[in-house]
């Protein structure tokens, strides 16, 4: 007699469990199915999709010429700026080329910019950290090799 509370507690929750866990489905996740073959585009399409990103980006429509012939573009041009020939090939194939040829030509002026940025960036990060920022600061002298303290490395040896 002492257990009918317990029993009708125990007979409540196993007659509530099943209730609840009906109620509340675990939420089953779906995924899209891939598409099976990619969408390819029509050369117009891709022509157009060019015309449109060119017209809205700094290069201009006017900059380069492009042909698109089975969904490889090639771009013919000159520019002075070096970048304008990687954002070429990058709008071409987000327009949905599947190929692009790019022989846009960079200017010898440009080329010379870029020789010029790239010699001053290096001497930048050779400068002594904690001069100050000016024209008599030092540069840092390479590293003598045989001033390096050589640390012994673990002998493997093969069995």
């Amino acid at each position: 007699m002492r257990n009918r509370p317990l029993t009708a507690a125990l007979a409540l929750l196993g007659a509530i469990f099943p209730i609840a866990a009906q109620q509340h489905p675990a939420p089953v996740h779906q995924r899209a199915a891939a598409p099976t073959v990619p969408v390819r585009l029509t050369d117009a399409q891709i022509d157009a999709a060019i015309r449109i990103k060119l017209a809205k980006s700094k290069i201009g429509p006017d900059k380069f010429r492009f042909k698109v012939q089975g969904g490889v573009v090639t771009i013919e041009g000159k520019t002075d700026i070096i970048q304008h020939k990687g954002a070429a090939t990058r709008m071409a194939h987000t327009a949905g080329a599947t190929g692009v040829n790019n022989h846009i030509e960079i200017s010898e002026a440009a080329k010379q910019k870029a020789s010029d940025n790239l010699a001053k960036g290096r001497r930048r990060a050779q400068i002594v950290r904690g001069e100050p920022r000016t024209a008599t600061a030092t540069l840092r002298q390479p590293a003598d090799p045989s001033s390096r303290k050589l640390t012994p490395r673990a002998i493997v040896q093969k069995p």
